[in-house]
């Protein structure tokens, strides 16, 4: 007897729908938008809460082991929490892994806290949090303590400073772990701390008789106290960070006090007006004694027409950076801060922060850390280097900033040194696609190349400025002796510098030159000694070629470890709101003041070209409903290996609009994606192209597809198969001019089971008919899980690439190859490599049909057409 399951019903229903177009009745809907606003909250997928942390504390630095256990950090709680949740610190979830199969049913989604003592502990969905580390604890055999930078004799700097540098260590962020073992159960976690100076702890873990990861605190170390670390002058404000594919710890400081200009002014705006005032940001007065006092003494010279030098609160405490790397303490006077300057040449210099920091060597007796100056110089909340270990995506976080890339000429680890990493740093531009809200409009991309240099290139220019100290900020600015009338020069300094600009740094002069020659020779054309200038001052070049330096609080980008071509990067926004709202520059929204989290599929050399918004966060003005059950404030974000997005919340703009007071831990389920390879083919060639789904949580019982090439002239579709798991199918039915397949299928006997993940469903063979590009388009018609129930998908779109025929006509020599995979067919005789013969031939035949009718395959020079100096180009190539 056959037994009639619920699946056997479904699939059955399908199979009599074959032939009549109507596969799986319930369909494929739209996504419905999850509340009435459309342009927030909307959720392409699903999210569910996995855990709220304590009264105070943002989510940090998550981290999931390879076998699936979840560690975050508690960030700045507050202290009349339930202990031991009123201390900061590291916690692991016992008794709870991740399956990696693509669904969130490891758990039921969290509850948000209704009383006082839920909101004052850290809750989960499952598994219980428990702290590893804690500010304060004892480390290092009792020399050290967990996120306290110390003087080079061992002085704490707590003990150095004014009251409102207590708390240090409260801040922990990112968490990464390297392995020591082959079975993944011993190693090192190396947790930032986010203060001035920055911190990073290094503390072995180690999985005990039970199974339990427990620390080491004894044989834990804080690397910012090394003196490999004051070597390069420390570090500062160590946000989050990444694991590099190479397993090593990428640290970002989040160097807030780095912008030289307010908002969206340029340099060009202050040279043009003749003067700063008003205009000036926070880094122009890093060497300013007691940098907190400008604010009154601008205000008393200028009255109202000056404003707040952006970044200016986070350039404090500079003076404990230097006594973190050796200067004397001259400034403190029974415990007040006075103005009195630092003359030692070992006061910091400003252009060595702001970097991404490689914690080279990590288990090593003491690891050795390299600045990524190739990088840029910004407030980075994160990098992401993807797989190729040569392409790096950097955010930097607050309001009017940019996002950026770094593309190494080789990869990173193949450098003989780091000093050695040598690459072109690009910066976003984006434009909003349509006028639609925000949940609809997608943002294109273009990266404005800024300037190619290596790390050891930009060592040195940052040298130049080594010998710089606050009494340099006195000398070069006032005409008082400030020996003699210290209050005076520091007000003449102070309005010197607010008109004319910083003198011990690159001048504004230098800005505005690198920029004019930019424009007329482009990036390579300008002089030498203005090449320091992207590198050094990122935002402020980046502001001046008209990239979108307007993103606000662009906190958190990932990708999986092992992400493909085809794959999604995420970049988290988590507060769609300032520049990015108003009605200046490229991107002009409407405000989401909790945030959006942007998605883009990394293309084959893994670039992205366009922005689409996954999760939008709610407004204040949304109901407590609608705000208990959306993401707020996206910060952190980490992709799993299954394509599941943890997103962390820094919510405190909406502390009292949820009915509940916390930060919490949101896992985001994305839609299944159903993409259709891209394939290059030769001209009359043929190539395979298949169709796959990213994953099937809850099984696959049927579906109808239509898979279609835009432009049947340059190739045509010319069979399809389906893959053998799957029992009852119609067609593939081609159509007669080759330009579309649909395929219609069940699966019977449940071949594809509940949480499969990259389920190749079919195969198209392609022949190039001309020569060019075409899309591949994928339409559901309808898909369907195990229960029933329509599979939330998106569909993703492949491209096909036809060369140009053999050069000299049919039947002369093989058809020309495309070696780089840039677009140009510099194998001219298709024997798969360049060379020489590849010159003669293409010499030979320049007039032919087969050379002028495929202009975009032989213009080497890239001048819109063919002529003897693409020859020349080529050969410059071999």
């Amino acid at each position: 007897m056959v037994e009639f399951t619920r699946r056997k019903l479904i699939a059955s229903s399908a199979a009599a729908a074959i032939g009549t177009g109507a596969v799986g009745l319930a369909g494929a809907e739209e996504y419905p938008e999850e509340h009435d606003t459309l342009e927030a909250p909307h959720v392409k997928g699903n999210i569910d809460r996995f855990s709220t942390t304590a009264l105070g504390a943002e989510v940090t630095g998550p981290f999931v082991f390879e076998t699936g256990e979840l560690l975050y950090s508690l960030q700045g709680p507050r202290n009349d929490n339930i202990e031991p949740f009123d201390t900061g610190g590291v916690g692991v979830f016992d008794d709870f892994q991740f399956t990696f199969n693509g669904a969130n049913d490891e758990f039921d989604e969290l509850e948000a806290p209704r009383t006082d003592r839920e909101e004052k502990q850290v809750l989960s969905a499952a598994g219980e949090y428990r702290l590893l580390v804690q500010t304060g604890d004892e480390i290092n055999g009792g020399t050290e303590r967990f996120g306290h930078p110390q003087t080079p004799d061992g002085t704490e700097l707590v003990e150095i400073c004014e009251d409102e540098y207590e708390g240090i260590g409260e801040q922990a962020d990112m968490n990464f772990f390297v392995s020591t073992n082959e079975e993944g159960t011993e190693g090192y976690l190396f947790t930032n701390n986010e203060i001035r100076p920055g911190g990073i702890t290094r503390t072995p873990l180690y999985r005990d008789e039970d199974g339990y990861w427990q620390a080491d605190l004894e044989n834990a170390m804080e690397l910012e106290n090394t003196e490999p670390f004051r070597d390069i002058g420390g570090t500062k404000t160590n946000c989050y960070g990444d694991l590099s594919p190479w397993e090593t710890p990428l640290s970002a400081e989040e160097e807030y006090g780095h912008p030289r200009v307010n908002g969206l002014a340029t340099v060009s705006d202050i040279v043009d007006q003749g003067s700063g005032v008003g205009l000036r940001g926070g880094s122009e007065f890093w060497n300013r004694p007691n940098i907190l006092e400008v604010e009154a003494s601008l205000q008393e010279i200028f009255g109202d027409e000056t404003a707040y030098p952006m970044g200016l609160h986070n350039n404090r405490n500079t003076e404990k950076l230097a006594y973190h790397l050796g200067v004397d303490p001259v400034d403190i006077d029974d415990g007040e801060d006075t103005p009195r300057p630092i003359g030692d040449e070992k006061f910091p210099n400003r252009y060595r922060y702001g970097k991404i920091v490689e914690v080279t060597e990590p288990t090593a007796e003491v690891p050795t850390p390299v600045k990524h100056h190739v990088f840029g110089r910004a407030a980075w909340e994160c990098p992401e280097v993807l797989p190729d270990e040569r392409t790096v995506y950097l955010a930097s976080d607050g309001g009017a900033k940019g996002i950026y890339k770094f593309v190494a000429e080789e990869p990173i680890p193949e450098y003989d040194t780091r000093m050695d990493v040598r690459g072109t740093l690009y910066a976003m531009k984006a434009t909003e696609i349509g006028e639609g809200p925000v949940a609809e409009t997608d943002l294109e991309i273009e990266w404005l190349e800024l300037g190619t240099a290596s790390n050891a290139e930009i060592e040195s220019w940052i040298a130049d400025y080594d010998d710089v100290t606050q009494v340099d900020y006195l000398e070069t600015h006032a005409e008082t002796d400030w020996e003699d009338d210290l209050e005076t020069a520091l007000a003449e300094a102070d309005e010197e510098v607010a008109i004319n600009g910083n003198r011990d740094y690159i001048t504004d002069e230098e800005i505005v030159e690198w920029a004019a020659q930019y424009e007329e020779r482009g990036p390579d054309g300008v002089d030498e000694e203005l090449r320091r200038v992207p590198f050094l001052e990122t935002r402020a070049a980046a502001k001046e070629i008209g990239a979108s330096v307007e993103f606000n609080k662009a906190e958190g980008i990932d990708s999986h470890d092992e992400a493909e071509p085809g794959d999604f990067i995420y970049f988290g926004i988590s507060s769609l709101g300032g520049s990015m709202a108003d009605e200046h520059g490229d991107i002009r929204f409407d405000e989401v003041q909790s945030g959006v989290l942007y998605r883009a599929e990394l293309q084959d050399d893994y670039d992205v070209s366009r922005l689409e918004p996954v999760v939008v966060g709610p407004n204040g003005s949304d109901s407590k409903s609608v705000l208990n059950q959306s993401l707020i404030n996206v910060d952190n974000v980490m992709v799993m290996d299954d394509g599941r997005v943890l997103l962390c919340e820094d919510k405190s703009p909406f502390g009292r609009e949820r009915t509940y007071r916390n930060d919490a831990l949101w896992v985001y389920e994305p839609p299944t994606s159903l993409s259709v390879d891209s394939v290059a083919v030769s001209h009359g060639g043929t190539g395979t192209a298949d169709l796959t789904l990213s994953s099937v949580p809850d099984g696959l019982a049927g579906g109808r597809v239509t898979v279609s090439l835009e432009h049947a002239e340059v190739a045509e579709i010319t069979g399809a198969s389906y893959h053998d798991a799957i029992e009852l199918t119609a067609g593939p039915t081609i159509s007669d001019d080759g330009s579309s397949v649909e395929f219609q299928f069940a699966d019977l006997e449940n071949a594809i089971e509940s949480g499969s993940m990259d389920v190749t469903l079919a195969s198209l063979e392609l022949e190039g008919t001309g020569t060019g590009t075409t899309d591949i388009t994928v339409d559901i018609h309808a898909l369907d899980d195990d229960d029933g129930n329509a599979i939330d998908s998106r569909s993703h779109t492949g491209v096909v690439v036809t060369g140009p025929p053999a050069v000299g006509g049919p039947g002369s020599g093989r058809n020309p190859t495309d070696p780089d995979g840039d677009g140009k067919f510099e194998d001219v005789n298709g024997n798969g490599r360049l060379d020489y013969d590849d010159v003669v031939l293409l010499f030979d035949h320049i007039e032919d049909e087969s050379v002028t009718l495929n202009a975009d395959a032989y213009d080497f020079n890239e001048n819109g057409r063919i002529d003897y100096n693409d020859i020349t180009e080529l050969y410059d190539e071999i």
